[in-house]
Parts: C-alpha cells; structure tokens; sequence
C-alpha cells in the first residue's frame, strides 16, 4: 500500500514540476530530468526503476514541450 502512495506522489510531481524556463527546448529537458527523477522512484517502490525513469522521463519531456510557460513556470532554469 504505501509503495503504491509513494508511487502517485511521484506521478503527481512529475506534472507538477514538469516545466522549467520559457524556451520549448528549456521546458522538455527541465520536464524530462525531473520525470526521469520521478519515476526511478515511482518505479523503485513498484520494483523496476529503469522503466520507471525511462517512463517519467519521456512523460515529463512530452509535458514540459507541450505545455506554455503561461501554463506552468517554474522560473529560470538552472543551467542558464
């Protein structure tokens, strides 16, 4: 039960933080790095985090490039 938990929290971050910067490029490798984060976890408590990473981190990638910096920001991305 509380892998399951642990594993929406995950899923529920992932979109949450899923966009950093104003740039389409910025947004998808923020969104990617932070889904690949979330999803090692989520996919650790349900016992296969490399397809967990690879799962979050082409779902935050596709989030991060799809949605406007009006939708979400999350303000200067660190490498700039």
């Amino acid at each position: 039960m509380i892998r399951h938990a642990f594993a929406a929290v995950c899923i529920v971050s992932l979109f949450a933080f899923s966009g950093c910067g104003n740039t389409t490029a910025d947004r998808a490798i923020s969104g990617g790095g932070i889904g690949a984060g979330a999803g090692a976890l989520g996919g650790w408590a349900l016992g296969s985090p490399i397809e967990g990473a690879l799962i979050g981190g082409a779902v935050g990638a596709g989030a991060g490039a799809l949605t406007g910096p009006d939708q979400i920001n999350l303000g200067k991305p660190i490498w700039r």
